[in-house]
C-alpha cells in the first residue's frame, strides 16, 4: 500500500514540476525573448506532450512500469519534435531531402501526436488526421470528380506536416503557444486568487432574490466565468456544482436547471474580452484586430445571455419558483470582500487591449495584476500559490495545446489540396443565393464536426472550409444593394465591361433587386472578388468577413448543447442527476440564441453598422428574442392561449427581421399588449392563490 502511494505521489510531484517549468518557458518566450516560430511551437508541443503523458496515462493503474512507459512516450514525442526543428537547415541544405534519422524522428513525431490526441479527445481526430494524410498521399488520386488529387510522395507529406505554414508547428500552434496559453494561465491565476468564488457570490448577491434568481445567478456567473475560462464544460463543472442545486432547491425542474447551466456556460465562450480561444484564432485568420472583434462581440453576447435569462424568467413563472430567502448579502459587501482580485486584473486587461498592447503582453501584465491585487484582499498569493497557479495553468491547457497542434495536420491537408475552395464553391452552389440555407448547411456541418472536435478546433476546420463561401454570399448581397441603388464607382465600370459587357448600359443606374442579382450571377467566379473590392469599401468588406467568421464561430458552439454529443449538457446532467439526452434537449432549446443571433450578423448591419444602426438592431432584437422565447414556451407572466402564442411569434418575426423601423415598432406594440394581458392574468392568479390558501 505504501509503495502504491509513493508511485502516485511521484507523478504528482513530477506533474507539478513540469507544469511550473512549461508555464515559465511560455512566459520566457512570449514576454522576455523572441524565438523563431518553429522553435517556439515545437517547444510548446514538446512541453505539453510530456504533461499529457502523465495527465492522460495509457493505463489507469498506478504501477511503475506503465508510468515509465508513459514518460518514455512523452520523452520520445518531445525529443522528436525538437530534433526535427533542429534539423531544418540541414534538410533545406540537402534540397528538402530527409535523412534516415529524420525519417525515423518525423514518423515518431506524427505517431506520438496521433496517440496523445487520442488520449485527450478520443479516436475521432486521429482517424480524421489519418484519412486526411492518406487522401493527399494515396486515395485522393483514386477518386474522380472535384475532389480528385494527384497525390504527394511520403517524403513531401512528412516534410509539409512538420514544417508547413498550417501544419503541426504552424499558424494554429502559434496561436496556441501565445494568446491561448497566456490567457488560460491568466485564468488559472484568477481562479487561484479566489476570483471564482467572488463571481458566484456577486451573482447571488445581485440576482439571488429576483424571481427565478438562482437561474439568473447561473446566467451571470457563467458569463463572468467565461472571461477567465476557455471551456464550456469547465464552466458547467465549476459553477454548476453551486447553481444547479440552488435552482433545484428554488423549485426549478432538475433537467431545466442543468440545461440552463450548460447553455449559460456555452455563452461564456462568446463573452468578451477572451471568448475562449476563438477571438485569437479569428484575429489571426481574418487579420482583423483583436480589439475590433471583441468590441463588436459585446452586444451579441448580451443578447445571448438575455435569451437564456428570458427562458429562466418564464420557467420561474410557469413552475412557481420563488426567490431564495437566504440571499441577503449585498453586492457592495461582496465587492468589498474580494472584488478587487477580479475587477482590477480584468480592468487592466481590457485597458491594455483597448490601448493597443498585444493580447499576449496584456495577459502577462494582467497576471502580475492578479498577484498584486491579491495582496489587497484576504486571499494573498505567496510563492506557494503562484507555483500552484503556474502548474494549474499548464495542466488546464493540455487538451487544448495537443488538439490545436494536431488539428494543424488537417488544416495543412485542406490548404495543400485546395479543399477549402472546393467546399466553399459547393456551399455556394447548394445554397444558391440563400444565406439561410448556407447557414443551415454550416450549422449541420458544425454539429457533425462537434461530435469529435472541441469547439475551437471545430471552428478552425469549419472556418477554413466554409467562411470564404459565407463571406462571398454576404458581400454579394451588399453588392446587389449597391447595384440596385446605382452606387457604382466610375473606376469599377471597366471591370463590369469585361465581366458583363452586355449589361454595361445598366451599370450605375437604379434597377430592381432581381436585375441586380442577375448581373451578379453573370459575373465569372474568377472576377467576383475583384469587383467586390472595386465597388465595396475596405471597411464594408472587412465587416462582411468578420460577420462570416462570427457566424461560423457561434454555430461551432452548438455541439456543447445539442444532442447527441452535448458535452456541457451531459456535465450538467451528471451534477443534477438527470438523464443526459433529456438534459441535452433542454439545453438545446434554451441556447436558441446560438442560431437566431447569427442571422442578425448575416442580414443586418449588426456587425459593422453605425452606432445608431447597431443599437437600434440591439434594442428591437432584445424584445424580439423575448417574444420568441415566450412563443416557444407558451408562457409569459402567465400561460398564453394559442392566439396569443401565435401573435407573440409574429411579434418576434417583426422585431427580428430586417424590415423598416415602423414594422419593428408595430411588433413591439403587439408584444407589449400581450405582456400586459399576461401580467394582469398573473396578478389575478396570485390574488386567487392568496385568497384561497392551499
Amino acid at each position: 500500500m505504501a509503495s502504491e502511494i509513493e508511485v502516485q505521489a511521484q507523478p504528482t510531484r513530477l506533474l507539478l514540476t513540469l507544469g511550473v517549468a512549461v508555464s515559465l518557458m511560455h512566459i520566457w518566450f512570449n514576454v522576455l525573448t523572441v524565438l523563431p516560430t518553429l522553435w517556439q511551437n515545437a517547444l510548446h508541443f514538446a512541453g505539453f506532450a510530456l504533461i499529457a503523458a502523465l495527465v492522460y496515462p495509457l493505463r489507469k493503474e498506478a504501477t511503475v512500469g506503465w508510468r515509465a512507459l508513459d514518460i518514455l512516450l512523452g520523452l520520445l514525442a518531445a525529443g522528436s519534435a525538437i530534433f526535427m526543428i533542429a534539423r531544418e537547415d540541414a534538410i533545406y541544405a540537402r534540397g528538402v531531402s530527409l535523412a534516415t534519422s529524420e525519417w525515423v524522428a518525423g514518423i515518431i513525431l506524427i505517431l506520438c501526436a496521433l496517440e496523445f490526441t487520442r488520449r485527450v479527445a478520443g479516436w475521432f481526430i486521429p482517424v480524421l488526421i489519418i484519412i486526411a494524410l492518406s487522401y493527399i498521399g494515396w486515395w485522393g488520386g483514386q477518386i474522380g470528380g472535384i475532389f480528385k488529387f494527384a497525390g504527394l510522395s511520403p517524403e513531401t507529406i512528412l516534410f509539409r506536416s512538420v514544417y508547413g505554414d498550417d501544419a503541426l508547428f504552424g499558424t494554429i500552434a502559434r496561436i496556441s503557444s501565445t494568446y491561448v496559453f497566456m490567457f488560460i494561465l491568466f485564468g488559472a491565476f484568477l481562479l487561484r486568487s479566489g476570483a471564482g468564488e467572488f463571481v458566484i457570490d456577486l451573482a447571488r448577491a445581485v440576482a439571488g432574490r429576483m424571481v427565478g434568481g438562482p437561474g439568473i445567478v447561473a446566467v451571470m456567473a457563467s458569463g463572468l466565468m467565461g472571461t477567465i475560462s476557455g471551456s464550456a464544460v469547465a464552466n458547467t463543472a465549476s459553477t454548476g456544482v453551486i447553481t444547479i442545486p440552488l435552482m433545484k432547491r428554488a423549485g426549478f425542474p432538475a433537467k431545466f436547471a442543468a440545461g440552463t447551466e450548460a447553455a449559460a456556460s456555452t455563452g461564456g465562450q462568446l463573452m468578451p474580452p477572451i471568448m475562449g480561444a476563438g477571438a485569437f484564432v479569428m484575429a489571426t485568420y481574418t487579420q482583423i484586430s483583436y480589439t475590433t472583434i471583441v468590441l463588436v462581440s459585446i452586444l451579441p453576447a448580451i443578447l445571448y445571455f438575455a435569451t437564456v435569462a428570458f427562458f429562466v424568467r418564464i420557467e420561474a413563472k410557469r413552475s412557481y419558483v420563488n426567490a431564495l430567502d437566504g440571499e441577503k448579502v449585498s453586492a457592495i459587501e461582496v465587492i468589498k470582500q474580494g472584488g478587487i482580485v477580479f475587477l482590477l486584473p480584468i480592468g487592466v486587461l481590457i485597458g491594455l487591449l483597448i490601448y493597443g498592447f498585444t493580447p499576449t503582453y496584456a495577459a502577462w501584465i494582467s497576471i502580475v495584476a492578479v498577484v498584486v491585487s491579491s495582496w489587497l484582499s484576504p486571499n494573498r498569493m505567496g510563492p506557494k500559490a503562484i507555483i500552484e497557479a503556474l502548474a494549474m495553468g499548464a495542466q488546464n491547457m493540455v487538451m487544448t495545446a495537443i488538439l490545436l497542434c494536431a488539428v494543424g495536420l488537417i488544416v495543412n491537408v485542406i490548404a495543400t489540396a485546395g479543399i477549402g475552395n472546393t467546399f466553399s464553391l459547393m456551399i455556394t452552389q447548394w445554397a444558391g443565393h440563400s444565406l439561410v440555407i448556407a447557414i443551415a448547411l454550416i450549422a449541420l456541418a458544425s454539429l457533425v464536426l462537434g461530435m469529435g472536435l472541441p469547439v475551437t478546433a471545430a471552428y478552425i476546420v469549419l472556418g477554413t472550409l466554409s467562411a470564404p463561401a459565407l463571406h462571398g454570399l454576404i458581400a454579394d448581397g451588399l453588392l446587389v444593394d449597391a447595384l440596385a441603388g446605382g452606387q457604382i464607382p466610375e473606376t469599377a465600370k471597366a471591370l463590369f465591361m469585361v465581366a458583363v459587357p452586355d449589361r454595361l448600359a445598366d451599370i450605375g443606374n437604379p434597377m430592381t433587386i432581381a436585375s441586380a442579382r442577375a448581373i451578379i450571377d453573370a459575373i465569372p467566379i474568377d472576377m467576383a472578388s475583384l469587383i467586390r473590392e472595386a465597388v465595396l469599401s475596405p471597411d464594408v468588406l472587412m465587416f462582411a468577413l468578420l460577420s462570416a467568421h462570427l457566424i461560423v464561430f457561434w454555430l461551432s458552439q452548438d455541439s456543447n448543447v445539442t444532442p447527441p454529443v452535448a458535452l456541457a449538457a451531459f456535465t450538467g446532467a451528471a451534477i443534477a442527476g438527470t438523464k443526459p439526452m433529456e438534459t441535452g434537449l433542454q439545453s438545446w432549446k434554451i441556447a436558441k440564441g446560438l442560431y437566431i443571433i447569427p442571422l442578425l450578423f448575416a442580414y443586418t448591419p449588426f456587425i459593422g453598422g453605425s452606432w445608431g444602426e447597431v443599437f437600434e438592431i440591439f434594442f428591437f432584437a432584445l424584445f424580439g428574442l423575448y417574444a420568441f422565447t415566450a412563443a416557444l414556451q407558451g408562457h409569459m407572466e402567465s400561460r398564453l392561449n394559442p392566439l396569443s402564442r401565435l401573435l407573440s411569434l409574429g411579434a418576434a418575426a417583426a422585431l427580428l427581421c430586417p424590415v423598416s423601423w415602423w414594422i419593428h415598432l408595430f411588433g413591439l406594440v403587439v408584444l407589449v399588449g400581450i405582456f400586459l394581458i399576461s401580467f394582469r392574468a398573473d396578478r389575478a392568479e396570485i390574488s386567487t392563490r392568496v385568497a384561497v390558501p392551499s
